[in-house]
């Protein structure tokens, strides 16, 4: 390992330091409970800095770890999650007394995973960053002990992760065994060289590398556990499962399609169209039903697993672009949206019905507002960034000229009038239904930089796109 392997990895080294330190600051003393939080904040910030600090191009780790525009893209959506997550956390778990050393360590940790997975060029960098972030995710999910749904939630959660990473090391078993390697651009020259074992064998692996993606992105049909996790676990923690780890599990999903398996298309698009028509359609259909507006956004956050498989299955640069864009804004409006979800949240998870949020614009104007802007942007209204998100993917797809690919958009586009419902239920309780209690509702300072960075990016690059748009198109020019 030489100097340079070590300053790549430098903004994960910074977060796992401050992921110490909070652990000792737990166990020798009690220091004020604001502590913790400002740690965190302050190891993220470092990181952050270190992350451009870094050279641009480069493979590292006998060229396991590539740093790219790519990783650096995916580093900083990561980081402002990771960092909105915290400023949830405060005044979330201030309400029940659990703020704890441990909860923003085990943050800090899952995002380190998230970044690794980014950086990945290798499966086996790849699966130990699945794993960094997903088993620090399970005792999050389960961090209110002593609920029986949280525990539910994450001991459900657990068994199905765990199955579904027996599928991703099997794939990767396989893999090794007809190509002889785990690199990514060595798995792409076998199959092309024809140096592979079996050929049978290798389409396996990737059928078993598929399924462990399709559950960690929620796709139909290995969504059911979302429901049941995000409505379970501390809406603090939603915020942050719904967001990061799916921004890090498409990442990884379309750099694994295009720089190993692009010259397998044949073999796999029609599984992708199908899991992309279904996941979509369940998705949006499902949450109509839905009254509790966890469940909502979890069935919500299924049918943009639906929208960002399009952008896969297409695959050109066009659409790699489109779901960087997507991604990015997609991240920070769930984060927002949770976010308000949380603050409303009483301390023993009432108010998380849409009845719960009638007359809330008399209440409390402010979050009123921002979650009525997170749900324009979700269902993809004009001028918002999530209308330029769907945009740019649906575009892609048309623009491959695929008759296939277009009637996946015509899906889609039918999809998203239908979710414009369930979006709206929300809005119409806050502004034209009257509140069951006048009491104003107080507003935590701590929580206002997330909102702002919602407004900023979603009203922002909506009407100004293209600072994030030149930041997209370098991150996908380095997968081509």
């Amino acid at each position: 390992m030489s100097w340079s392997d070590l300053n790549s990895t430098l903004p994960e080294l910074a977060l796992a330091v401050t992921a110490l330190i909070l652990l000792i600051l737990e166990v020798v003393k009690e220091p004020p409970r604001a502590q913790f939080a400002w740690t965190a904040l302050g190891g993220i910030a470092l990181a952050l800095v270190l992350e451009f600090a870094l050279p641009i191009e480069g493979q590292f780790y006998n060229g396991m770890i590539a740093l790219d525009h790519f990783s650096r893209f995916l580093n900083v959506i990561f980081m402002i999650t990771a960092a909105g997550a915290v400023l949830i956390a405060v005044p979330y778990l201030r309400k029940s007394l659990e703020e704890r050393g441990e909860y923003y360590a085990l943050l800090l940790f899952a995002t380190i995973g998230m970044m690794f997975m980014a950086k990945a060029h290798d499966l086996t960098i790849l699966f130990l960053g699945l794993e960094l972030l997903s088993i620090p995710l399970y005792i999050l999910v389960g961090f209110y002990r002593h609920r029986v749904r949280s525990n539910e939630a994450s001991l459900k959660y657990l068994l199905l992760g765990a199955f579904s990473t027996g599928f991703f090391l099997f794939g990767i078993a396989l893999l090794y065994g007809s190509t002889g390697a785990t690199h990514y651009d060595a798995i792409r020259q076998a199959i092309v060289s024809d140096g592979q074992l079996s050929p049978a064998m290798t389409l396996a692996g990737f059928g078993l590398l598929l399924v462990g993606f399709a559950f960690k992105v929620a796709l139909v049909p290995f969504h059911m556990y979302a429901p049941d996790v995000y409505e379970g676990a501390p809406t603090a923690i939603t915020a942050f499962l719904s967001t990061g780890p799916k921004v890090a599990g498409f990442a990884a999903f379309l750099k694994v399609i295009i720089t190993s398996f692009a010259v397998t298309t044949q073999h796999w698009w029609g599984i992708v169209w199908v899991l992309a028509a279904l996941t979509m359609t369940v998705g949006n259909v499902t949450a109509i039903r839905q009254d509790n507006l966890k469940r909502m956004l979890a069935f919500s956050s299924v049918a943009h697993a639906g929208y960002l498989a399009v952008a896969v299955l297409v695959g050109t640069y066009d659409s790699a672009f489109g779901m960087m864009f997507y991604l990015a804004v997609y991240a920070v409006t769930t984060l927002g949206a949770f976010g308000v979800v949380a603050l409303i949240e009483g301390e023993e998870e009432t108010s998380l019905e849409i009845d719960g949020y009638r007359g809330l614009a008399r209440r409390s104007p402010f979050l009123a507002a921002i979650f009525t802007l997170a749900m324009v942007s979700l269902a993809g209204f004009p001028p918002t960034a999530g209308f330029l998100g769907k945009y740019f993917v649906f575009s892609a797809a048309v623009d491959t000229g695929n008759t296939w690919n277009i009637w996946l958009v015509v899906i889609a586009i039918l999809n998203s009038l239908i979710s414009v419902y369930y979006y709206l239920r929300p809005v119409v309780a806050m502004y034209m239904q009257e509140p069951a209690d006048e009491t104003p509702l107080p507003m935590s300072r701590v929580a206002v930089p997330v909102f702002l960075v919602l407004v900023l990016i979603v009203l922002g690059f909506g009407i100004f796109p293209m600072m994030l748009v030149k930041s997209g198109v370098a991150a996908a020019g380095s997968l081509f």
